[in-house]
């Protein structure tokens, strides 16, 4: 009995840990985020987290914080929430991903609660680990996306790189996000059109996602006067096609009121060699 037992348990930790698998494809990082959504509704979040986690993932809730220290702390939480990716893109070289969409919280009827998520991926021992993950809350969607699963055009791990080599790279994207900070300053929410790519998407409190360039820019110009961000992290994947950050926006609205937010942006590569943006995600901020 003894032995069964331990082969019984052996079996289902093999189990989870092909659940969170990374070959390097779009296809098994969605596989590992409907496997974590099962995992959070069958055992609840503290216990899903925590397995899930790496010991540098970040959770915003609302500000960012070690997803271990966060959930070694709690009690053992919810489990009435799901979700379901629509929007994935793994990078070429396999170790970081990203997926968004809408999830719903709570019961049946008035009590239920929605919103979009982000949450970024990065591969570990050759599973998928949580490096980022918020949500916004939004009123209840209108309709439903079509998934857009992106896989990497190709597979490229450069093989030989060391870390001044991996900090040039973060450090692009720093430059990147600073000359967007100092274009908001001096031309206002259009800098944003420089840098979004056409197809990207917006997660806004209050919000559904915003998808695609013209509509985002729409946003911005209808309720928001100014924005100065604050970077505090970033990261980058090997292959050097994407990239994402996070820090502190300010945000000043038309309506003379300002208000600050924790947010992550995810960056791509263009053709052209330039840093782009395909999502960015607001969360409030608490002082």
């Amino acid at each position: 009995m003894k032995h069964l037992f331990s082969t019984t348990i052996a079996s289902l930790l093999a189990l989870g840990a092909f659940a969170q698998k990374s070959d390097g494809t779009t296809k098994s990082l969605v596989n590992a985020e409907k496997e974590f959504a099962k995992s959070i509704a069958k055992k609840g979040d503290k216990d899903s987290y925590l397995e899930y986690s790496s010991a540098n993932t970040l959770v915003f809730r609302p500000n960012p914080v070690n997803a271990k220290t966060f959930y070694a702390g709690q009690e053992k939480g919810e489990n009435e929430v799901s979700w379901t990716p629509n929007l994935a893109k793994v990078s070429r070289s396999g170790d970081l991903g990203f997926t968004t969409g809408p999830y719903e919280l709570g019961g049946e009827g008035n009590d239920k609660k929605y919103g979009q998520y982000l949450s970024i991926w990065k591969a570990e021992n050759g599973r998928w680990k949580l490096a980022i993950d918020l949500n916004t809350n939004s009123n209840k969607p209108l309709g439903t996306a079509a998934p857009r699963f992106e896989e990497p055009k190709d597979h490229f791990v450069p093989k030989f790189i060391n870390d001044k080599e991996i900090k040039a790279g973060k450090d692009i994207i720093l430059t990147t996000e600073k000359t967007l900070n100092t274009l908001l300053k001096t031309h206002g929410i259009a800098a944003f059109g420089g840098f979004l790519t056409e197809n990207a998407r917006l997660l806004f409190p209050g919000n559904d996602a915003i998808n695609g360039k013209g509509k985002i820019l729409s946003f911005y110009n209808g309720m928001v006067d100014k924005i100065s961000l604050k970077t505090t992290g970033v990261d980058k994947a090997l292959g050097s096609d994407l990239a994402y950050t996070y820090g502190v926006a300010t945000i000043d609205y038309k309506a003379d009121l300002r208000e600050s937010f924790n947010y992550v942006f995810v960056y791509e590569k263009a053709a052209d060699h330039s840093w782009n943006l395909i999502v960015q995600a607001f969360v409030p901020a608490e002082r």
